[in-house]
């Protein structure tokens, strides 16, 4: 199966059962124990990138792409901390799902856009370009290029988080113990460190942060990279 067919499956599957389920483990409702255990591990993800970019204190003059947002997880903090941020999920449930809960917990969302769009389909520039939880769904070669193009979206920063390819979780992955659930219905794509970083090095970045997520059933690598400069 091909790349565009990957692309197709998560489109359908977070439009239909899959929306079901991540919105429930995106939430604050009562969910079972392996769902719970992964909205920890997508919490702590979004704590640790909230950190990283309040920690220079100018998230109020940032612009901000959000590829892959999902439920507004992210987002909706950003822009209560005053960054301008554009918000794309290729699920179109998600970012409806995303605009009422901006609705509810904003005021004002004069700074903030959702989109329904496919990663490869972005454009602009912004100053952080952020990617998370969504490398999974991506072979090397296809991740290779969506970096490449989020890379060229970004002035400044792109940061990413993916799950890695490691001995361990390879042998959860091979034996279906990764992402468990009857709902699974995606390819989970694991990836070398190594990998990301030569192809975040080949688009002109270098990485100056990084952290490691690790639940019992969530495992994801954080990195943070800058722009050289010339």
């Amino acid at each position: 199966m091909n790349a565009a067919d990957d692309k197709t499956i998560v489109q359908d599957y977070f439009n239909s059962t899959g929306f079901d389920r991540w919105r429930r483990i995106y939430g604050d409702g009562e969910v079972n124990k392996v769902q719970l255990d992964i909205r920890e591990g997508h919490q702590q993800t979004v704590a640790t990138t909230l950190s990283w970019l309040t920690y220079d204190g100018n998230v109020s003059k940032l612009s901000i792409c959000d590829a892959g947002c999902g439920v507004g997880s992210l987002s909706i903090p950003l822009a209560q901390d005053g960054a301008k941020v554009y918000a794309s999920d290729i699920s179109e449930k998600m970012v409806a799902e995303a605009k009422e809960r901006a609705a509810a917990a904003l005021s004002n969302t004069d700074n903030l856009t959702f989109a329904v769009q496919d990663l490869e389909a972005l454009s602009g520039r912004y100053h952080t370009v952020i990617c998370l939880d969504v490398l999974i769904h991506y072979p090397q070669d296809k991740a290779a290029e969506m970096i490449a193009h989020l890379a060229s979206l970004a002035e400044s920063r792109l940061i990413l988080s993916f799950a890695p390819k490691t001995l361990c979780l390879s042998l959860l992955k091979k034996i279906g113990s990764f992402f468990p659930g009857a709902s699974k219905a995606t390819r989970a794509y694991l990836h070398r460190e190594a990998d990301i970083v030569e192809i975040l090095k080949t688009c002109g970045f270098t990485v100056q942060r990084q952290d490691m997520i690790r639940t019992r059933f969530y495992f994801s690598r954080l990195l943070e990279a800058t722009r050289k400069s010339s």
